[in-house]
């Protein structure tokens, strides 16, 4: 995988990948799976992930208006609406308290920090797609689907992403981010999600920063994520 990602050349800014393939159990990853990335909007997976893990503990579900707001969040990527579950599960205490249960590390940004720049890794990142999509997670199948059936759901000219590197034809299922990354003129654009290809099923993270525009660091994730899959799934 690494040997194809390198045959791409030259790209701009920085990127992480990592892939693991639930089929054979064999994973990888390209550039630092442990170096930290600005968030964006993938956050509002783990936003979700945490709302649901609580109400869990309720014996309850969300509540009619949160989940019109968890579907704005996810399929529209509503930033509004991600603002109001921020505050119903307790802002960084309460995602960091979800985040420990999810297998993921602590959040980087400091408690004062805004939920689109927290920090992640593409670890990370692989942890929560993990809870999300597989049993092996303390989110019940019911929290599962309801995740997946959002992510499955997002609107187009949002459906750009890891869900090229799936199977022609495949409806997309994912949640990205972008942001100008701080830098004038420079871009965040991340992309996470589940693929099937070749029979395989295969969790999904490319995470990156410094692109000169949007539409680069869309074509970066979507030619990486590509790549990586298909040297995957063909390598004996």
């Amino acid at each position: 995988m690494r040997l194809a990602l390198d045959r791409l050349g030259a790209h701009h800014g920085r990127y992480a990948l990592a892939v693991e393939d639930l089929t054979s159990g064999r994973s990888a990853a390209y550039g630092s799976s442990t170096g930290t990335f600005t968030s964006a909007s993938i956050i509002k997976v783990d936003i979700l992930a945490a709302l649901l893990l609580q109400t869990q503990d309720r014996g309850g579900r969300p509540s009619p208006a949160q989940r019109q707001l968890a579907s704005d969040m996810i399929r529209f990527s509503d930033n509004d609406a991600a603002q109001k579950l921020w505050i119903d599960i307790g802002r960084r205490q309460g995602l960091d308290a979800a985040n420990a249960r999810l297998g993921l590390t602590p959040a980087h940004a400091g408690q004062r920090g805004a939920w689109g720049l927290t920090r992640t890794t593409a670890r990370d990142q692989i942890s929560l797609l993990k809870a999300v999509f597989t049993q092996d997670s303390p989110l019940n199948a019911a929290s599962r689907s309801y995740l997946r059936a959002l992510m499955s759901s997002v609107t187009d000219g949002q459906n750009w992403g890891v869900g090229a590197a799936g199977a022609p034809g495949d409806r997309p299922v994912l949640k990205n981010g972008w942001l100008p990354d701080g830098t004038p003129q420079l871009w965040v654009v991340n992309s996470v999600g589940i693929v099937e290809r070749a029979g395989h099923t295969l969790l999904v993270v490319v995470l990156t920063d410094g692109q000169p525009t949007r539409e680069a660091g869309i074509a970066l994730i979507e030619q990486a994520a590509a790549t990586a899959v298909e040297a995957l799934v063909r390598t004996p």
